[in-house]
């Protein structure tokens, strides 16, 4: 069975005939929904759309350039998107509602007295309602047309398409230019007001802007006044003349006393003040007078020794020139003192301008610093003045141009293509809607379809026997009872024999030779024919076998259904003629009980009368020994039993038999309970030769199912076969 269910996930062909099957009730259906949709369509108010594009530009055109009055700078995304949104404000569309009157419109306005039958209908269903305010009415009408606004930025462009919908291609195309121009004017009213408070902010910042003006410069004298300043700048020029001056002079002291300490800190060294120390000085050597004294030295010294050369020391030439000498020597050790002096005191006055010129300098910086702070505060105040100047002249300029431009303010948007009036209106798309109508429609037939299908669990053709049940298809027969004026039940069962019915007559032989095919390995000379449930055609199906094997075979047709009997009505037997249950209770009477029908080729065991409890009966030994001497007399006996679901007869008598047949009634048996009767007999271990298909719809299975469709008509079960 699982085998069975994965074929039946992904057998398309079975579904392509269910669609086939259901083909006319999708195309009745669908043309149903369709002509309603065109009624729909038709019936529909048609909605018309007009379109105005607005150019919102980045800047506006200004008579005098004024944008930190109202704060505009370069374009922006932000800027063109608060644009949009200010199109799209409920605040325009109530500007636009109130230009044009929309109140008196009934298309937007729902409490119009046009409206009046809606409300009275709404009035009935909720209630009585309190009426509306102007307020209330002019609110419903502003959102009634806003909803039938819509804007649309053009992307990467400064342009805006404005539409409008409206039951009137007139009224769209009038709302959509009133739209545009209503934002254009309110773009010049917001402009105005903002030029207009501007303008008198400014007037009541420039009064005190003029007072603290005014402050500022009394402020600024005062403190010149304090400190005695003339020209501050002329003061600090010649200050830093005279810092640049003492600098200089400070360099070149300190140059002087650095030359002059170390000859200094040299002659302090030298301890006492003698020719040959102070001889070791080269400042005191280096001095021309030093030198010339001691040129006359050493001229006096060469004297000296030459007169060594000629004289005694007592010359008295030896005595003069040693006298000259010495003197010499003495002016020489007098001059080098007295330059060693110099030295010394030359060093001191040079350490002492230095101390004078640095102390100068500290002075003169200590006055930069307090100029600076004079000058520093000076600038404060000359700052503040100036300040408040500025911003007084600028608020007074700008007092001047807001007065001056007033009336001079321009948009920054406008229209460069007005809405025309609509030709054609936008909805309903009567095409769109049919063909959406048409193709759901079908959709929908389709899947209300498989759902039948789904729904639908009785067995219809082969394909069903073979997916439901899961067990040999013995052969079908076709449904001749409303094709044919003569179709009551004695001629069904005689159906086999008669004349007319030619199809059903093959489509008996092609069920015996299926019950012969299927008991060729194991014979089955003893076949029990039941069903689910009474009706399916299990006595006709019966019948029509012991008549088909009749002719090949000497057979018996027993009814065992001991409750509802209907062999010996069908056949014409004569009433109260004694039968199964009379065999089973006198063994004897059992050739009485045996009806010989020449014209059908077969002989009959009736029930006979009908027992108080059937299944005893049949459960009795003497039936047991009854079955066993038929079966020596006949090589073909069938067993008419009860339903499997109505009672337990068949069941037993499954048990006694070689074979069951199973007769399911086409398009009216349930699937399950075919399922069950099949699965008690399996469970029963007897053995199921095969299903009958009784009363199938040739025609339509022969149309349907492709695959069995030469089946059919090569076997003769189609109508024509039948009828003629």
């Amino acid at each position: 069975m699982n085998n069975h269910a994965a074929v039946e996930v992904i057998d398309l062909s079975h579904y392509w005939q269910v669609i086939r099957r259901q083909l006319k009730k999708i195309i009745l259906f669908s043309a149903i929904i369709t002509v309603i949709a065109v009624l729909v369509a038709l019936a529909i108010t048609p909605v018309y759309r007009a379109t105005a594009t607005i150019l919102i530009e980045a800047e506006e055109a200004k008579v005098l350039s004024i944008e930190e009055v109202y704060g505009l700078g370069s374009a922006s995304d932000e800027y063109y998107q608060t644009q949009f949104e200010i199109l799209k404000s409920r605040e325009l569309a109530k500007r636009t509602v109130l230009e044009l009157g929309l109140i008196d419109n009934p298309e937007f306005n729902p409490a119009h007295p046009a409206n009046k039958k809606s409300f009275s209908i709404k009035e009935m269903i909720l209630g009585e309602a309190e009426p509306l305010t102007e307020e209330e009415i002019l609110a419903e009408t502003v959102d009634t047309f806003w909803e039938a606004v819509s804007i649309s930025p053009v992307r990467k462009t400064q342009l805006v398409k404005v539409s409008v919908d409206s039951e009137s291609a007139e009224m769209a195309r009038v709302a959509a230019n009133a739209m545009a121009q209503q934002f254009i004017e309110s773009q010049l009213d917001a402009k105005v007001e903002v030029t207009q408070q501007a303008a008198g902010w400014l007037s009541d910042r420039l009064g005190g802007l003029k007072a603290k003006l005014e402050a500022s410069e009394r402020k600024l004298q005062q403190y010149r006044e304090d400190n005695d300043l003339v020209d501050v700048e002329g003061v600090d020029t010649l200050v830093a003349k005279e810092i640049d001056q003492i600098t200089e002079a400070l360099v070149e002291a300190r140059a002087r006393r650095l030359e002059l300490q170390g000859t200094y800190e040299q002659l302090q060294s030298l301890g006492a003040l003698n020719y040959d120390n102070l001889s070791s000085l080269p400042s005191i050597i280096s001095n021309p007078v030093v030198v010339n004294l001691r040129d006359a030295e050493t001229q006096a010294e060469l004297k000296v020794s030459e007169l060594k050369k000629r004289y005694g020391p007592l010359h008295p030439k030896m005595i003069a020139a040693e006298s000259d000498l010495e003197a010499v020597r003495e002016s020489v050790l007098t001059q080098m003192k007295r330059i060693a002096t110099s030295i010394e005191s030359n060093y001191l006055v040079a350490q002492s301008k230095e101390n004078s010129l640095e102390k100068a300098l500290r002075n003169s910086k200590s006055d930069v610093r307090n100029l600076n702070r004079t000058e520093f505060t000076l600038s404060e105040y000359q700052r503040e003045v100036r300040t408040n100047r500025q911003l007084y002249e600028a608020f007074f300029n700008r007092v001047s141009e807001t007065s001056a431009t007033g009336d001079l303010q321009t948009a920054n948007a406008r229209v460069v293509d007005p809405a025309i009036k609509p030709v054609e209106p936008i909805k309903p798309n009567k095409k769109l809607i049919v063909l959406l109508a048409l193709v759901v429609s079908g959709m929908f037939g389709v899947a209300l379809a498989f759902l039948l299908d789904i729904l639908d669990s009785t067995i219809k053709n082969l394909d069903d026997v073979e997916r439901k049940l899961d067990v040999p298809m013995l052969g079908l027969l076709p449904l001749v009872g409303k094709k044919q004026d003569a179709g009551d039940a004695e001629q069904m069962v005689r159906a086999f024999v008669g004349e007319g019915m030619d199809g059903f007559r093959e489509s008996v032989r092609t069920l015996r030779t299926g019950l012969t095919l299927a008991s060729m390995e194991q014979p089955a000379s003893v076949i029990l024919v039941t069903s689910s449930v009474p009706s399916e055609g299990k006595t006709t199906t019966s019948t029509n076998i012991a008549e088909a094997f009749g002719q090949m075979e000497k057979t018996l047709l027993i009814d065992c259904d001991m409750r509802r009997p209907s062999v010996a009505k069908k056949l014409g037997l004569a009433p109260h003629v004694p039968g199964l249950s009379n065999a089973v209770a006198y063994p004897d009477m059992l050739d009485e009980c045996i009806q010989s029908r020449p014209e059908l080729g077969i002989d009959v065991i009736s029930a006979g009368p009908i027992p108080p409890n059937p299944l005893e009966l049949l459960g009795s030994k003497n039936f047991r020994d009854i079955l066993d001497t038929l079966r020596g007399r006949y090589q073909r006996i069938i067993i008419d039993s009860a339903p499997m679901q109505a009672v337990s007869d068949a069941l037993y008598l499954s048990t006694l038999v070689d074979g069951v047949v199973y007769v399911v009634k086409a398009d009216a048996t349930k699937d399950k309970l075919a399922q069950d009767g099949l699965s008690k007999l399996d469970n029963n271990n007897a053995r199921v030769l095969g299903v009958v298909l009784n009363q199938v719809n040739i025609d339509r299975e022969a149309k349907y199912a492709d695959s069995y469709a030469g089946y059919y008509d090569v076997y003769g079960y189609s109508s024509k076969s039948v009828q003629g």
